[in-house]
């Protein structure tokens, strides 16, 4: 629990941030679209997570404005110091 790992354990992963929903309901974190089946299930707007892997978006809808899907997200170990 040195500072040094404190300072790590936020970069596992690809990317850790807020889930966010947009004009058309989807849900994002950073430049990332989260898979909206999982996020319902088991997420709310606000939750802090870090996604562990990424795709290229399949959807053409979407693709524009999120060129990559995540499904493999988890909630952030953040801990306030």
């Amino acid at each position: 629990m040195s500072k040094d790992s404190e300072q790590k354990m936020p970069q596992k992963g690809v990317f850790t941030g807020i889930i966010e929903k947009d004009e058309n309901n989807n849900y994002f974190c950073g430049e990332y679209l989260l898979d909206y089946k999982m996020v319902q299930a088991n997420f709310q707007v606000g939750d802090w997570v870090t996604i562990k892997s990424v795709i290229e978006n399949p959807s053409d809808i979407s693709f524009k404005q999120y060129p990559k899907k995540s499904r493999n997200f988890d909630k952030a170990n953040h801990k306030p110091e």
